[in-house]
């Protein structure tokens, strides 16, 4: 059994005086017993990841009990992890309990433990969560800069509200996947002041209308905003020049919005210090708007452009040269471009580095050869059944 010799156990205990941080992810088979060893020769810890191991919840006064010999050899109960965070409260700042299965009452339990400040919660995929819980989480633990709720599918529009209300300090928010948010719900996104990163790919009912209002509020975009994923937003389709208050945007992922224009993002697209943009899986996009985009994001290092087949040779000639900064770029299964658009990118984009043209047909080998000594800093050409071969160069 884990660390049962007692010499073993003072050697670990050595090792990890000074660890700070731990994973234990995806241990399905992880026990009480072991969890409190191995933990135990810990004392430092200040992140503690169980993300996907198999948590038993026991409802009633039982989570109360803080005896050690309650803890079991078999399973690994909520019980004795809550035991574990009241020893803890003043170190442990950071928790990952994605895809536990967490119920409300427990997150309620975890929220109220005596001195726990916790500044960055993940609960990726912990589909029994509720609105309430979530609500009485914001007002528990107000502190926390960093929270993961994707994939929670019970959470609509009150638990984004509350999150957008009680935690005012939020850095980095995920609602990646809450498929029953509405617009109605991102009407209060714009108060989170300090927001860096927010990730709400796969909302599919979210059309973008209040989000845009929200984060280009008359008070001002939350000032540091520099991500934004709305992948698989099905039904996205800002209106407006809201979304242009968000000048401090790094990284922008508009992947699958199939209802995008080339007027909605001739309109939309103009961030100046853009550094990362995803465009793929866009059937109605063309040259018009890839000509646009290169005028209104002159600074990216990487572009994905995949599965665009209206994206001709002509359309690059004339964007290539905005992006002299550009790195990594995708345009695999982009059905009509040829060996003309690889010598305008060769011409304009000195400082590439990979290059993704798989299942472009009109694309040779001989061409991509040529590519590759015209630029020898490329490194990595994916370039899979182009010519209706199959051909990969890494160096």
């Amino acid at each position: 059994m884990l660390l049962a010799q007692p010499e073993t156990a003072q050697q670990v205990q050595q090792a990890l005086s000074g660890l700070r941080e731990l994973s234990l992810a995806s241990l399905r088979d992880l026990a009480d017993l072991s969890f409190n060893r191995l933990s135990s020769c810990a004392p430092c810890l200040e992140r503690l990841s169980l993300a996907y191991c198999h948590l038993t919840f026991q409802l009633g006064p039982a989570w109360g009990s803080t005896d050690p010999q309650d803890s079991s050899p078999s399973q690994l109960s909520f019980r004795n992890l809550l035991r574990f965070l009241k020893e803890r409260a003043g170190r442990l700042h950071a928790l990952d309990l994605s895809g536990t299965g967490l119920p409300p009452e427990a997150l309620r339990a975890l929220g109220q433990v005596a001195g726990l400040q916790l500044q960055e919660l993940s609960l990726h995929s912990c589909r029994d969560l509720s609105t309430e819980a979530v609500a009485a989480l914001c007002h528990q633990q107000p502190g926390l800069t960093s929270l993961d709720l994707s994939g929670c599918s019970e959470l609509a529009d009150g638990a984004v509200l509350a999150v957008s209300r009680g935690l005012r300090h939020l850095r980095h928010l995920s609602l990646r996947k809450l498929q029953r948010l509405t617009d109605a719900g991102c009407s209060a996104l714009g108060g989170l002041r300090e927001l860096q990163c927010l990730d709400m790919a796969e909302c599919c009912l979210v059309r973008g209308q209040e989000l845009a209002q929200s984060l280009g509020s008359v008070r001002g975009p939350p000032p540091l905003l520099a991500s934004l994923s709305l992948a698989y937003c099905s039904s996205l389709k800002p209106q407006g020049p809201s979304l242009l208050m968000l000048q401090a945007l790094r990284e922008l992922d508009l992947t699958a919005c199939s209802k995008l224009t080339d007027a909605s993002l001739t309109k939309v697209l103009r961030f100046p210090q853009l550094r990362q943009l995803s465009l793929s899986l866009l059937p109605a996009l063309t040259d018009r708007a890839l000509v646009a985009v290169a005028k209104g994001c002159p600074s990216l290092e990487r572009l994905a452009l995949s599965h665009c087949s209206l994206l001709s040779d002509h359309g690059w000639a004339q964007a290539a040269s905005s992006w002299p900064r550009l790195q990594h770029l995708n345009l695999s299964s982009c059905s009509q471009l040829t060996e003309q658009t690889l010598d305008s990118i060769g011409q304009a984009c000195r400082q590439l580095r990979m290059v993704d043209v798989a299942m472009c047909p009109g694309i040779s080998i001989a061409s991509v050869r040529r590519f590759q000594a015209q630029l020898p800093e490329v490194t990595c050409i994916q370039s899979r059944f182009v010519g209706g071969a199959d051909l990969t160069l890494t160096l």
